[in-house]
């Protein structure tokens, strides 16, 4: 903490200057004065004082012009010491705080008061862990606790396992170093849902005293029990409930990303019968840094984590190199191309690896007898529809009328009933099956792609060429992304014009394909290709899908274009979606280059229309 001259009210004229001449917005200007004046703010005054006696409006402005809320994965963003809209002891223990008051206030107080917590490689995961832990105790529950880095979906069974009122994820999935994040889950072992979720927000915008106690005393009293080794026996047999018979001839190279997944995916695929598991050696060091992943970023979705994984697998002669991202919640994979010794690796995305596995488990309950007239799997509305023709192929019923968020998924798991469900996935490498969790789980993932790629070995083939099946099969769906940061006050607002710029007012074409219909999530309108509106029937959210006719049409074709603003991170999202019916086996590749060239037009069309 810095000595600062400046007094309060010094500091305080000093940050109306500053506003007067453009140096911090007026929102920064209402929570730095809330800052300086409210006693629950006292220990970070003399910090704020000495960045306001400095001039530091630029980082004065990014940590205090909003409050940071809650996203599609909990509260998320950069680490500093003071700010509103950082992550520092403050904003994590009024999270905490919050969620102990809020499930305080119910009118029927749960009987088993509890809370799981969990943290991963970050930077300080371990400080807001303890954090957390100590205002639960201090608030009359007993936290269970899990003293190494652990993934996210354990923090999930966790909950589930020992009946949890509720459970805290100290993590930032895949986002960069500077970040942290709280995820906050339910008694379900899913993250929290409406109204709990508003509810859970509107405690914490007015928490006020953080009431805490120490960590060691909550240990050494019996309020804090470390449960880590009995999570982990028990997580790893619910998962290998998720195991299908078959094959494990499969030599596999894994990539924690510097992150949590050493400490759960090669035991797991181990003792699911794979014995030729090696870590990747310069991924294998839990580190917050990521200092040897591309840009830093730890994200099996961006396919430049895999080039030095591939470079190795080739040269062990692997079948299939995995990776997860540090809290071991998504994963990633690169395989060969064909079976010749010598082939070209590449990598899959998320949507592949989607159809893939989705393709690979109702086969398996199929032939197990396990699909039954009620069985379903779940998709989000930007996760591709290749997964939803997989499941009627199967006579399988595919949830996909959800929102961006794994959250969903789980609430529609408990809401048509967990007995029927079968498989779960979304676009951003997020796949769940079993009843263990309701949180993606990239363990049990790594462990289905293990046993679908032996499987595919035994017959000669690869992932890639099971993936060419399966658009011979059922019409060759191809998507892209665009993501576009805007970041600080001035990208939010950025954001929302654009939002309403294309609610408004959508472009009649992109790249020559007329926009044929525009489904807007905020307003529930389905405006039709004549022009006139209807009703959407769907859940709320910021979104707008615009659906694409081909040339000389005017009917939607199934190639799409959807547009939302990330919940975790400051940037607009483009979803981009082509297809193509059934074709000839002779035809394939070129139908995919056809597909790949119009998305190519598509992300062109898109960036003239954000410039």
């Amino acid at each position: 903490m810095e000595n600062a001259v400046l007094d309060v009210a010094a500091a305080a004229k000093n940050v109306e200057q500053a506003v007067q001449a453009g140096l911090l917005t007026q929102g920064a200007k209402t929570h730095i004065r809330a800052w300086l004046t409210e006693s629950r703010y006292a220990a970070y005054v003399p910090e704020l004082l000495a960045h306001i006696e400095r001039g530091d409006w630029k980082k004065l402005d990014d940590v205090f012009w909003t409050i940071i809320p809650f996203g599609t994965g909990g509260r998320r963003g950069r680490m500093y010491p003071i700010g509103s809209n950082a992550i520092n002891d403050r904003t994590i223990g009024e999270s905490a705080q919050g969620l102990a008051n809020y499930i305080l206030s119910l009118p029927e107080k749960p009987a088993n008061l509890a809370c799981a917590i969990a943290y991963d490689t970050r930077h300080r995961s371990r400080h807001f862990a303890e954090l957390c832990a100590g205002i639960m105790v201090a608030n009359g529950f007993t936290v269970y606790f899990l003293d190494e880095y652990r993934s996210t979906p354990q923090l999930s069974f966790a909950v589930r396992h020992f009946g949890c009122t509720c459970g805290i994820m100290v993590t930032a999935s895949h986002n960069p170093p500077s970040d942290n994040a709280v995820k906050v889950y339910w008694s379900t072992g899913g993250q929290v849902l409406p109204p709990h979720d508003a509810r859970i927000i509107d405690e914490v915008m007015r928490c006020d005293a953080i009431q805490q106690v120490p960590f060691a005393l909550g240990c050494s009293n019996g309020k804090i029990r470390i449960v880590t080794d009995e999570v982990d026996r028990a997580f790893e047999q619910a998962a290998l409930r998720t195991s299908w018979p078959g094959p494990r001839d499969c030599k596999i190279i894994f990539s924690p990303l510097h992150g949590v997944g050493s400490f759960v995916v090669p035991q797991l695929l181990k003792s699911d019968g794979f014995q030729n598991v090696d870590v990747f050696p310069a991924h294998a060091e839990p580190n917050g840094d990521f200092p040897n992943v591309p840009g830093h970023v730890s994200n099996p979705e961006n396919p430049r984590v895999f080039d030095a994984i591939i470079d190795y697998a080739k040269q062990r002669g692997a079948d299939l190199a995995l990776a997860t991202d540090p809290d071991c919640d998504r994963m990633g994979c690169a395989a060969p191309i064909t079976m010749d010794p010598h082939s070209p690796w590449g990598t899959l995305n998320g949507n592949q690896l989607g159809a893939l596995l989705t393709d690979f488990v109702l086969s398996q309950a199929r032939n197990a007898g396990r699909i039954g007239p009620s069985s379903y799997v779940i998709k989000t509305l930007v996760t591709s529809e290749l997964t939803r023709k997989i499941a009627e192929s199967y006579s399988v019923r595919c949830e996909g009328n959800i929102h961006v968020g794994f959250k969903w998924i789980a609430g529609i798991i408990d809401k048509c009933g967990p007995e029927n469900f079968l498989f779960g996935t979304e676009e951003s490498h997020g796949f769940l099956a079993g009843q263990h969790a309701r949180d993606k789980d990239g363990a049990v993932a790594c462990l289905l792609m293990a046993e679908l790629v032996a499987q595919l070995k035994a017959r000669g083939l690869t992932l890639h060429q099971q993936l060419d099946s399966l658009l011979l099969q059922h019409g060759v769906y191809l998507e892209d992304q665009i993501n576009v940061q805007m970041e600080g006050s001035e990208g939010m607002g950025q954001m929302e014009r654009l939002m309403e710029s294309l609610r408004t007012a959508p472009p009649s074409q992109i790249a020559g394909l007329p926009v044929a219909a525009v489904r807007d999530y905020g307003k529930l309108v389905f405006r039709n290709p004549d022009g006139s509106q209807s009703p959407l029937d769907a859940p709320q959210g910021n979104m707008l899908i615009l659906d694409l006719a081909l040339p000389g049409r005017v009917t939607p074709s199934g190639n799409a274009v959807a547009v939302r603003p990330s919940g975790t991170e400051p940037k607009i999202k483009y979803y981009l979606f082509g297809v193509e019916g059934l074709i000839d086996s002779k035809d394939l590749e070129a139908t995919k280059e056809r597909v790949r060239e119009r998305l190519d037009a598509i992300k062109t069309g898109l960036r003239q229309l954000a410039s």
